[in-house]
């Protein structure tokens, strides 16, 4: 069929599409979800959306008064992408020669829990 010109595509851009994960037990799904995006640098997959992951390697060799308020916007922005994620709070974070980790709570539609993520500087 050879178009006219008349007929017009209509694409439904308000569907709602989950996140996806691996085929795993219900209970833990969220939780392996939160793993792989901290995970996941950022743009350097493109088998990932660019929306997926989180940006960590430009961060070696900044200064740790810069890092640690960095990692915490950068951390809830990657996870609050997924939709079963509510909330990221309660950042603590410890510094090592060399490193800071950052341990928070993921507060998830079906419950609370606790994550960690080390980055090298």
């Amino acid at each position: 069929m050879i178009p006219t010109g008349t007929e017009r595509l209509i694409l439904d851009t308000s569907a709602h599409m989950p996140s996806m994960t691996y085929r795993m037990s219900e209970e833990k799904k969220v939780k392996q979800a939160v793993y792989k995006i901290l995970q996941t640098e950022r743009y350097k997959y493109v088998i990932y959306d660019w929306n997926y992951g989180v940006e960590l390697e430009d961060l070696f060799g900044k200064a740790v008064s810069f890092v640690i308020p960095e990692l915490q916007r950068r951390i809830t922005e990657a996870l609050l992408a997924d939709d079963r994620i509510e909330a990221v709070t309660d950042f603590s974070f410890q510094t090592e020669k060399g490193s800071v980790t950052a341990t928070f709570r993921v507060q998830t539609i079906w419950g609370d829990l606790e994550a960690e993520r080390t980055v090298e500087i």
